[in-house]
Order: structure tokens, then sequence, then C-alpha cells
């Protein structure tokens, strides 16, 4: 059968993931009465929740006697690791772009990856039914991209369809004949995409997704690059350098047909199988024949700028939630998510209680943490840092990124304001239509852990915020961090929504009546800069004399919600954040106040 493997490229939120749903129901993988969820390919419940695809996934169909791979990559670059290592699988890429916002960052930062390695883009113009869009600016846009991103002329020349993945059509023009549905794109990838490319020789396949099946164990997916694989074949397994990781057996072949994986009994040269049976062979690895001694080069992947400290949870309520707490617990389920990703960094700390985890981004780190979470784990988490560098000269580093924000007209000033006190550097502000504006910027990631909910805030929720690792560069230099002090519960207990009421002139809390409490936990935000030790305990003195007035209702001003999110970004470096399955609670890293006073004070001593 003829083969053809794509891939679908965009921005969050651009349409990936309705457009493959359109393709398979269109190409007549569902039966006509088939109940199939809304984004299908978004498999898990952090990506339907939150809307973003975070793992890419495979799918196929058959249009006219040809088999077509499609593969649903991520959006967001805290999870271009997943991206990178796809692209290798693929011969050609559907470029979708949105016809109001255009081209953005996360595009530009695939789109450079696959004309590196010499893919022919198809550019799909989606959502050309919204009020907003700007159709002709927007294929203007793309172009100059592609030329910025050095395109060769045959990339350039790249073939244009208009459409709505939402209503299902693609078209040549914007207000071409929307009767045919997506006919026009499965057409287009047909003419345009090159058959699945082979290469003589036996068994070769280049692991690009892991994952872990309860029933066949680890299954590995790839494209086969040449030969044929059977089950119960003997082959091994090779790493970058070509050492020999391990040797073993196929007890499974498995091939996408539609939203199902079914099992077959040879796989072929060209085609996207995902193979079981083997216990070490991980991402990256060349799985192969025994005879085969080179492994095939996988796509170098860009380096982790931030990073984290995970911690055994040692407060006072540790263990009353979760059912996975100890450092073995922890410890395995950080070295299980690093095989498959290739992009997260785990380190051993001297203590063996905590784990240095770096990763591409906050949002990549706090997606690890949520899911561990929702597992049953009981954590706490640092700040999130940046990861320096040193060059040649022993100047240090710091990774800087791009960023891209649009935001209405009036709001333009605080953010040009609040992005130069966070030393980032203005290269553009151009309308974007609709009385908006694009405001370009280069920044440094320190300046940047933190921000979205601010930005948010000074904008009315109006500003969207996009941003790509650029390069590292020269230290920036100190930069402004919290201005307000804590408020720092000095006692174990529930709190009181008596001792709440009288406390809040000091600052908003960020905690309800009722909830448990313990010392050195935050509270709540201190109006002023210092920290500030206080008692949600304590109840309302009773008497036995009554007064005309009546006793005052406590009414308590609504507290701060603070979601996993917001509390790495607002957290300072003293401070952890405890995560367990039920709740998110702030608190001081050293719970004592004596032995926080003795820290401040030797720390104070080597500054000095």
């Amino acid at each position: 059968m003829k083969l053809r493997n794509i891939a679908i490229i965009a921005h969050v939120d651009h349409g990936k993931t309705t457009l493959v749903d359109k393709l398979l129901q269109q190409s007549g993988t569902f039966r006509e009465n088939q109940r199939v969820e809304e984004r299908a390919m978004d498999s898990n419940d952090l990506e339907k929740e939150r809307g973003i695809t975070i793992l890419a996934k495979a799918t196929s169909v058959v249009w006219q006697d040809t088999r077509v791979n499609i593969v649903d990559t991520p959006g967001h670059a805290d999870f271009g690791g997943e991206v990178e290592r796809i692209l290798s699988m693929v011969d050609g890429v559907i470029v979708l772009v949105d016809a109001a916002e255009g081209p953005m960052p996360q595009t530009k930062f695939v789109v450079g990856k696959a004309l590196k390695i010499g893919l022919r883009p198809i550019v799909a113009i989606n959502k050309v039914d919204r009020p907003d869009a700007r159709i002709n600016e927007v294929v203007n846009e793309v172009f100059d991209l592609f030329a910025a991103l050095d395109a060769t002329d045959e990339q350039l020349d790249f073939p244009i369809l208009y459409g709505s993945g939402r209503a299902g059509w693609m078209a040549d023009s914007p207000d071409g004949d929307q009767s045919q549905g997506l006919s026009p794109l499965f057409d287009l990838v047909l003419r345009h995409v090159p058959q699945a490319r082979t290469e003589d020789g036996p068994f070769r396949m280049l692991g690009t997704l892991l994952e872990a099946n309860p029933f066949l164990g680890r299954i590995i997916t790839g494209r086969i690059a040449s030969g044929t694989v059977r089950p119960n074949q003997s082959i091994k397994v090779l790493d970058r350098e070509g050492k020999v990781v391990e040797t073993g057996r196929v007890s499974k072949i498995l091939a996408f047909r539609g939203l199902e994986r079914a099992p077959i009994e040879v796989g072929e040269a060209g085609d996207i199988v995902s193979i079981a049976g083997l216990v070490k062979g991980t991402v990256a690895d060349t799985f192969c024949d025994p005879q085969v001694d080179t492994p095939i080069q996988a796509q170098p992947i860009d380096p982790p700028t931030v990073t984290m400290s995970f911690i055994v949870n040692d407060s006072p309520l540790a263990g009353t939630e979760g059912d996975k707490v100890t450092s073995r617990m922890i410890r395995d389920r950080l070295f299980k998510e690093a095989e498959g990703n290739v992009t997260l960094k785990i380190e051993e700390a001297a203590d063996k209680d905590s784990f240095y985890v770096s990763g591409r981004g906050e949002l990549q780190l706090s997606i690890l943490i949520e899911t561990m979470r929702r597992e049953g784990f009981e954590i706490a988490v640092s700040r999130p840092r940046v990861v320096y560098e040193k060059d040649a000269d022993g100047q240090v580093l710091e990774p800087v990124e791009e960023v891209v924000i649009d935001v209405d007209e009036e709001h333009s000033g605080v953010v040009v304001q609040k992005m130069s006190e966070r030393k980032a550097e203005m290269l553009e502000m151009r309308p974007s239509g609709g009385d908006r504006l694009r405001l370009v910027f280069h920044a440094p990631t320190r300046g940047l852990i933190g921000y979205q909910g601010e930005l948010l805030t000074d904008t009315r929720g109006t500003a969207i915020m996009n941003r790509l690792f650029k390069a590292y560069e020269p230290y920036k230099g100190e930069m402004p961090g919290r201005r307000n002090g804590v408020l720092i519960s000095n006692d174990k207990g529930e709190a009181v929504a008596y001792a709440m009421w009288n406390l809040e002139d000091r600052g908003p809390m960020m905690i309800e009546p009722g909830w448990k409490v313990y010392q050195g936990m935050i509270v709540g935000e201190h109006n002023r800069e210092n920290d500030l030790e206080v008692n949600v305990l304590k109840g309302k003195k009773l008497t036995n004399i009554r007064t005309t007035s009546k006793d005052e209702a406590v009414r308590l001003t609504p507290p701060i919600k603070m979601t996993l999110e917001r509390s790495l970004a607002w957290i300072q470096d003293d401070e952890l954040v405890e995560v367990t399955p039920k709740s998110i609670r702030l608190r001081k890293a050293v719970l004592d106040p004596n032995d926080r006073k003795r820290a401040e004070r030797a720390k104070e001593a080597l500054a000095g």
C-alpha cells in the first residue's frame, strides 16, 4: 500500500487537534453512528482540561488506497522535545496558521526545525470565518517567516489552502467551494508529500515516543527506516554512540488504525509502528537487526533552561492526604518520566531526599507536578530557577527568550514598563488589527518566571503572551523580586474565622476558616516588606455579659486562590510549595522561627 507520513504543526490553540478530528471523520475512520469525543486525540485529562496538546500522538487514515499516517504535535515550546524527534518520522508537514493571529513564536520554533531537515511544508490558513481574519497579511507573514528561517526556493514555493477546521472544509481560496469538505487537503497531501522514504538493508528503526502499558510493558513508537520486522524476531538496541543497550525479541507489533492500535504480522519500511517486548530501549535509541552496528543519527535536543527542587514532604501534615510520600517512590517516578521525556534532566541531591529536575519551562514542570499529584504523590517543590552556563572566558550566561505579547492599545504602556523592569529589550511594536498591538521583546527567562499572572491582571485578562527560547546570552544583572512579605502561622491547628477577621488589616489571606495550618506555613501576604508571625487559631473570648447591640457577624474577605502555577511564580527562594492530592499549601523552607533567624544571621555574616 502507498504510504504518506505527515505532521501537523501549529501554535497553541490554532486548531490542530480539531482538524485531526475532521480528517478522521471524513476519511470514513468512524462509523456513521459512532460516538466520538471532541478533540479525540487529546487523550489525557490535563490535555482535555487545559485544551492543549502535551503528548504527541499518531493516527492513520486511508484515502484513495493510500495510508496517511498523521502525527498531532504539541504547540507549546515547553513540550518541544517531542516535536524535534517527531519531525524525523515524517516526510511532510502541514503548517496550520490562525487567520487572525498569524504565525506565532511556537509556529516559528517548529517550522524552523522542519525546514532545517529539508521538509516541504503545506500551509493551511485556518479559521478564515473569524470576523477579525486578515488573510492576505497572514499569508505574507508566513512567507516572510519562511524567508527569515532560510527556506530554500523549493520550500518557499509552498501550496496554500484556506478553510475552517471546526467546520470541516478546506479550499484553494477563502471563498472557495465548501461542499468538498477536506478532500482538497487530502488530495494535496497525496500530490505534494513524497512517498514514505525507505533505505535498503536489514531492519532499523529510531525510537521516537515511549510509553508504558500495563499488559505489554514498554512500547516504543518510531518509523521503520529499512527492512521489515515480525513478532518474535530477535533484535538489538543501540544507543547514540553505537553501544549495545540490550538484545531481545519483539513480542508484538502495533500499527495505528484510526484512533486504535491494531496488532499486525509484519511492519514494513516507511511505516510508523509501535513495538513491545524490550525492557531497556528508550527514545533516541536505534532498534535494529542483530547484524547492524551503526545507529541512526537522532536530532540533537535543545538544553533545559529551568530547574526546580523536588523535595520529600517533611511538613507536620505529611502523609495525611497522599499515599506516595517516600524518597524512593518519588525517585522511581521521576526517573521513569525522564526515560520517555528526553528534555527532562533529573539529578539526585547528596542528601537523597531531594532531586533537581530541569526542563524547558515552568509549564512543563508544573504539568509534571500536577500529574504526580493526581497519582497520589506528596512533594514539596522550590521556586523555578534558571540554568546558567559559562562561556570559554568564564563569563556567566543565562537563557534569553523571544517574547511576543498581543495586547489592547490602552494597556500597552504598562506592559512595556513591566517588561523593561524585567531587563527585557523591545524589538518592535506594530498594530495587529482590531485596536491591538503586537510587542516583541528579548527577555531573560529569569524575569519571565511568574509574569503571566501579573500580565493578565495588568491588562484585565486581554493580553496573550508567547515565549520561545532564543539563546544563552551574558548575565543581565540583578532583578527586583516580590516586594511584600508573608504572614506565617505560629502554631498548629485549625484556622478560626474570628482570628482571621482580626488579621485582615495586615494583608490578604490565602486560607479559609477550618483549614489545617502548622508552624511555618504561609497563611497570607503581608502589606509590608517584612515577614510577620501571626496566630490564626485564636477564638473569641466568651463572657456571660450581653449587650443590646448584637454580636457583629464575622464577614471575611474571600481569600486569594493560589493555583499551582501561581504559587510557583509567587514564592521566594526561602519558601516551598507543598503539593498533595487534595491541597496546595505554601510554607517556609525552614519551619521553626528560631532556626530561620539563625539561618538569616549566618547568611548576613557570609554576605558581610
